[in-house]
């Protein structure tokens, strides 16, 4: 375990083997673990979400929170500029660990750690793209099944002319019903109506941020 900790500004003999070996068997543990989770996701779906979680960011957080950093064995010159708080050097070491318990105890101890380290993160994977507004992910959702796009109708607007409500309908073919939705926009309006096909469709719950 000290091998893993030695950051090559300390000695030769430093961790970079261990965490090429510990970068691997994250990605595959990440990876299993993801298949069997989303059966449903498309190759591309479950790339991105592996990203998200075996990137140096996440990485370090998981280090950062398990005080890493006081235990990294670095070179004078990494020790003044604050190698110990660097994400790159923190995610490195995490990974080299991941491999040095791989060869202490073996698959099933690495994975099980693994995965216990990123159960959090594992728990707030949705494969909803929130960079996406909800007229782009119903477009996507229906376009992906071979289906009609969604039809927006404005229904009724209400108010005065600078404090307007528009109110409209999304006609959607997998759906019996037209979704609704309002805002101070028609743009906002599409938006909620799209929202609320996707909770009618199952593809969201509503709850998501």
């Amino acid at each position: 375990m000290v091998l893993a900790l030695t950051h090559r500004s300390f000695a030769g003999r430093n961790n970079e083997r261990l965490e090429f070996l510990g970068d691997a068997i994250l990605n595959f543990v990440v990876g299993e673990a993801l298949y069997e989770r989303f059966p449903q996701a498309r190759e591309g779906q479950l790339s991105r979400l592996r990203a998200r979680l075996v990137k140096g960011e996440t990485l370090a957080v998981l280090a950062r929170g398990f005080e890493l950093g006081d235990y990294l064995r670095l070179g004078s010159g990494e020790l003044k500029s604050g190698g110990f708080r660097r994400e790159s050097i923190l995610a490195d070491a995490l990974e080299a660990l991941i491999g040095a318990i791989y060869l202490d105890a073996g698959m099933d101890v690495a994975r099980t750690r693994v995965l216990a380290w990123l159960a959090g993160e594992f728990e707030r994977l949705t494969l909803v793209d929130t960079n996406k507004d909800p007229k782009t992910r119903l477009q996507e959702f229906l376009q992906s099944r071979g289906c009609d796009l969604p039809k927006y109708e404005v229904v009724d607007i209400q108010g005065e002319p600078h404090c307007r409500t528009f109110f409209v309908e999304c006609e959607v073919a997998l759906l019996n019903e037209k979704s609704r939705g309002q805002g101070a926009s028609r743009r906002i309006a599409e938006q909620v109506a799209a929202a609320s096909a996707l909770i009618a469709l199952g593809v969201e719950n509503g709850n998501h941020e």
